[in-house]
């Protein structure tokens, strides 16, 4: 046998274990921080899209289960660090401004079993629907072409989408747009008038600090 024979082999098997490993996993990446902009490749949507995903008993669920409420939905994975550095932003959002009737709902895209133990381990205490591919389809639902994360959309009570913020969100940032999605319930803006602003209001914050993974 020659020498050369089993390094070959093992690079080879190191290889392929590792591109079976990226293939496998959900095909969303991370992505800069910013509000969703009418100038975007994709439109976004007006109204909450349909859809159904297991939540964390396996019961399908679709937002129209949360109805009158004004929602966030934050799509997420596990292995998206600026997802789970804003996990805590979205329970303190839920746990204060659920009495204006907010509500978080976190759609992870990712494996369902690294879903729960993540969730368990943070003590996630908002709605989470999981799926890999029919999470996907269904952040594309709401108008985006290639879909980065973490995305967060913003609908008032009547299930119009008010903005749609791509990356991790910020105090500041969830501060202005649940503002703008009060006038909008109030009837004091429309989504497309309130989301027209908030690009010039998120645009004027200054950057966030780098954050280490």
């Amino acid at each position: 046998m020659k020498p050369w024979v089993t390094p070959l082999m093992i690079a080879a098997a190191v290889v392929a274990g590792v591109a079976a490993y990226v293939l496998r996993q959900p095909a969303a990446v991370e992505t800069p921080a910013g509000p969703f902009t009418e100038s975007a490749p994709a439109q976004l949507a007006e109204t909450l899209p349909s859809f159904q995903l297991a939540d964390r008993d396996g019961t399908m669920r679709s937002l129209a289960d949360w109805p009158d409420k004004s929602l966030i939905v934050n799509f997420w994975a596990t292995w998206c660090a600026p997802c789970r550095r804003e996990i805590p932003l979205l329970q303190t959002l839920q746990r204060e401004h659920a009495g204006e009737q907010f509500q978080v709902i976190g759609v992870a895209v990712d494996f369902r079993d690294k879903v729960l133990a993540y969730a368990d381990e943070m003590k996630i205490d908002y709605p989470i629907l999981i799926g890999e591919q029919e999470a996907l389809d269904a952040a594309s639902a709401f108008g985006v072409e290639a879909v980065g994360l973490p995305f967060t959309v913003f609908s008032d009570r009547r299930g119009r989408i008010v903005t749609a913020h791509l990356g991790e969100l910020t105090e500041p940032e969830a501060a202005l747009i649940l503002e703008a999605v009060r006038q909008v319930n109030a009837g004091q803006r429309s989504p497309q008038q309130a989301r027209k602003e908030l690009e010039t209001a998120l645009a004027a914050l200054p950057a966030p600090p780098e954050e280490q993974d």
